[in-house]
């Protein structure tokens, strides 16, 4: 096919995300791809600032990465995991052991961030049905939040910007509260933490809380004291209710953290990973828990998780997953994100005095221009790659999620990009 047949079908026949048929985004053809760089069909190189949304950590086309997907291809791609296992899905199981938060020792491995989470909720679920306690079955979630679009997951985002207002009607009814609203570094008084309290006090059917530890990503990019993260997780243990940390966009290293538990030196009872699980070589999700939840479900009815997905712990993946995380814990990893950070910061003060940006925020290796009213996609994304980047807005938006792996000079053409391209906007 010539390159106008593949936009035709492209165009006709394939759903983008969060897109419409009849009047699509633009989409740019991508013929390869090399460290930080997308090649697109037409020769042009753009620097990618979203590591292909947060997942990329260690670029494109990685050697140790692609040698561990070569050796694992040729041996086992995938076999089912009902009663059977494989080394890959061992070997990484030990290492998530060693690096996620303490008291967290048993893995379900998933397919995605969206699965991870709706296996979270069924361990909370039938965690409590084992406990006699079978009407616990509501969440109390942030607002703000966003944790993925199945049915599950979508209850618990914001009801107002999670992008699932559609559903209200059919999705089962959550709790929410404000997100916090004292900022990172900032600490938490009482009242900071009263509508959490009165949430877990007056509902006695809440299963959990879950939330984004310090960092929401796609509902809103805002990052939130650890102090109440810290608090949060006091309160849930003096209610008796479970704690979910979804760390799909913070887990390994982007916030500064191995995992942004650490900001406040908390672990949760239920974690959820995925995204940066496999340096975003294949899909894959983890849901981690203690032995307290597995054995009461254990010792429950029917007495076994009810989950199992078909591609479960998938060789193949779980293969690239322990080489990518032996490849960031075996490189200098904070400094870098120390590195990343510092570029942020520099390289987005200027967007501080535009009239149209409401505010610039950055922590570790994310960096994010909030503007007074939503974006153009078409008009901004356009500008973007006319300035030889891939940065991906959303609502009012405008934010840095680059591989580690970015250099200094790369880095500051992306923060360049991003202040050329507001203050046009704002102008």
């Amino acid at each position: 096919m010539n390159p106008e047949q593949r936009t035709r079908i492209d165009r006709e026949h394939i759903w983008h995300p969060y897109s419409a048929m009849r009047s699509p985004l633009p989409v740019f053809p991508v013929s390869s791809a090399s460290g930080v760089r997308l090649r697109l069909n037409d020769g042009r190189e753009l620097i990618d600032g979203m590591a292909s949304w947060w997942c990329v950590i260690h670029g494109y086309g990685h050697p140790r990465l692609k040698a561990a997907m070569a050796a694992q291809i040729d041996t086992l791609p995938h076999v089912m995991f009902g009663g059977l296992t494989h080394d890959p899905a061992v070997r990484l199981t030990e290492q998530l052991l060693d690096i996620v938060p303490r008291g967290l020792d048993k893995v379900f491995f998933c397919d995605s961030g969206s699965v991870s989470v709706e296996v979270a909720m069924k361990l909370a679920i039938q965690y409590w049905h084992a406990q006699g306690q079978p009407q616990r079955t509501r969440f109390v979630a942030l607002r703000g939040g966003y944790h993925g679009d199945t049915f599950g997951a979508m209850s618990v985002c914001d009801p107002v910007t999670g992008m699932h207002g559609l559903f209200d009607g059919i999705l089962p009814r959550q709790t929410f509260i404000e997100r916090p609203r004292p900022r990172f570094g900032d600490a938490c008084t009482g009242a900071d933490m009263q509508a959490l309290q009165t949430a877990l006090e007056k509902n006695h059917d809440i299963a959990a809380l879950i939330l984004e530890p310090v960092v929401q990503g796609a509902g809103g990019m805002w990052f939130y004291a650890a102090d109440w993260l810290r608090r949060a997780r006091r309160l849930c243990d003096e209610a008796g209710v479970l704690l979910i940390a979804d760390e799909i966009a913070t887990g390994f290293g982007r916030t500064g953290e191995l995992f942004a538990c650490a900001h406040a030196g908390i672990s949760p009872d239920i974690l959820c990973i995925g995204k940066a699980l496999t340096g975003g070589y294949l899909s894959l999700a983890a849901t981690l828990t203690t032995a307290a939840v597995s054995d009461a479900i254990d010792a429950g009815e029917p007495g076994v998780f009810m989950h199992g997905p078909t591609f479960m712990a998938n060789p193949l993946a779980c293969a690239t997953a322990s080489a990518s995380i032996e490849l960031l814990l075996g490189h200098d990893w904070r400094n870098d994100i120390a590195r990343i950070q510092a570029g942020l910061e520099r390289g987005l003060i200027p967007c501080r005095e535009m009239a149209g940006v409401r505010d610039v925020r950055v922590l570790g290796a994310i960096g994010v221009v909030e503007m007074l009213e939503p974006v153009d996609m078409r008009a901004i994304t356009h500008a973007f790659v006319e300035r030889g980047v891939w940065v991906r807005p959303f609502g009012r938006l405008v934010y840095l999620m680059p591989p580690y792996v970015i250099g200094d000079d790369d880095l500051d053409t992306l923060t360049r990009a991003i202040v050329e391209v507001t203050k046009n906007v704002t102008n």
